[in-house]
């Protein structure tokens, strides 16, 4: 008989200074919960003009936060922010339970989700950063074994690490991401080289974005309604409706207040979005916080600096809202379902519309005597994709480098 998984219950508290919606944060913060496989059996957001430099809440609010959790039976109080050393050690201390922030709840999931080499080194250089500087205040949380939600990932049972050896252990991952890097930008390089367009599927998480370039290209990439169901990125190519080929690489999720270690660990990922031709930001339509969701992906986006990039938004999940379809398209927006397929040839014409080209689709009639034209079209990283003869010459559609005069044989320019 298989042995019935233990659930951790827990409580998530916040404060409410006004400076953003923490209803909104402390529901994200529940699907956080939910993904990392822990159960939320209460909720406490107090209103402050700041929080409480030693407590958080206040010491009289945790000792009934502690009644609380024990009528609950919940022996884990996450907070909806990133706790200062001392005070995760003085919660603990007043409510002898189990503390996390929402930063460690995050580098959970991650060290859970991180499948490839590069995303496991990406984690644990954020979790050894955060470890580093919440060692000094290091209280039961620092001090405890657990079984995941906060305990998960590399060198967790090495409770007693000095800052020596984290220091160390931090130089030494920052030098193999530093090699990955250059491995990427070699690949960047030889992409350029050789003419390969890319494209950054980007978004908030859980937007869709996985479950679109598996629908594209049956990439096989992990698709759940979880939060961060996928950290690695994966690439795949795809053909156009003008007849380009167009490589699409899936990234990292994005979310409300990602903390900045884990921002500057994955950056050689999100790095993919900076180098992209174009930038497909895959929108949850149906998410009543969608607009705000946009503005995070966009302001990220500012941040890598992705400015003057192309990008099309692409509004995802139309079917689960009312109405979805009726939203108007514009040159560098799109309506469709990813689950089904809906609006995908819109969409790729938008793409297509909207990817920079150094090559025009043509309709070309050759005479027989310049056969060596065509030729010239594919050394110079032209297509042929359609070939007929006819008495006057060879007729070919073709996508043609704007570096060769071709305007004595064009019959039709698209």
């Amino acid at each position: 008989m298989e042995e019935e998984k233990i659930i951790t219950r827990a409580i998530l508290v916040a404060v409410d200074t006004g400076d953003y919606d923490a209803e909104v944060s402390v529901d994200e913060l529940e699907e956080l919960l939910k993904t990392a496989g822990a159960l939320c059996v209460g909720k406490v957001i107090q209103k402050r003009p700041s929080p409480d430099t030693a407590t958080y809440i206040g010491s009289g609010r945790l000792e009934q936060l502690k009644a609380e959790a024990e009528m609950l039976s919940a022996e884990l109080l996450v907070f909806d922010t990133e706790l200062t050393a001392n005070q995760t050690r003085n919660i603990e201390e007043i409510t002898d339970i189990r503390v996390i922030d929402r930063t460690t709840l995050i580098l959970d999931i991650f060290a859970a989700r991180a499948l490839s080499a590069e995303g496991r080194i990406q984690v644990e250089l954020a979790q050894q950063k955060y470890r580093l500087a919440h060692l000094a205040g290091k209280g039961i949380a620092l001090s405890r074994l657990g079984g995941g939600i906060g305990t998960r990932g590399p060198g967790e049972t090495k409770l007693e690490t000095d800052r020596r050896h984290i220091r160390q252990r931090i130089s030494e991952l920052s030098e193999q991401l530093r090699d990955i890097r250059r491995h990427r930008e070699l690949i960047r390089g030889r992409r350029k080289k050789d003419n390969v367009l890319t494209a950054a599927i980007v978004g908030y998480t859980n937007a869709g974005k996985s479950t679109l370039l598996n629908a594209l290209t049956d990439a096989g990439v992990l698709s759940e309604d979880k939060l961060f169901a996928t950290l690695d990125v994966t690439s795949r190519s795809i053909e156009l409706p003008d007849g380009r080929n167009v490589l699409l690489s899936d990234t990292v999720g994005l979310i409300r207040r990602l903390p900045h270690d884990l921002v500057e660990a994955f950056r050689s990922t999100l790095e993919e979005a900076a180098n992209a031709d174009i930038i497909l930001n895959v929108v949850d339509i149906s998410s009543q916080t969608a607009e705000e969701e946009t503005a995070v992906t966009v302001q990220l986006l500012h941040e890598l600096g992705c400015d003057g990039i192309p990008m099309v938004r692409i509004f995802n999940k139309c079917d689960k809202l009312p109405g979805a379809w009726n939203i108007p398209d514009t040159e560098d927006t799109v309506k469709i379902c990813a689950k089904t397929g809906e609006g995908f040839g819109a969409m790729l014409s938008c793409i297509a519309r909207n990817l920079p080209s150094d090559y025009s689709l043509m309709d070309l009639l050759i005479p027989y005597t310049d056969g060596s034209i065509i030729n010239q079209i594919i050394a110079t990283g032209g297509k042929v994709m359609d070939t007929e003869y006819e008495e006057g010459g060879t007729r070919i559609k073709a996508l043609v480098s704007n570096k060769i005069d071709v305007s004595r044989y064009c019959v039709n320019v698209k």
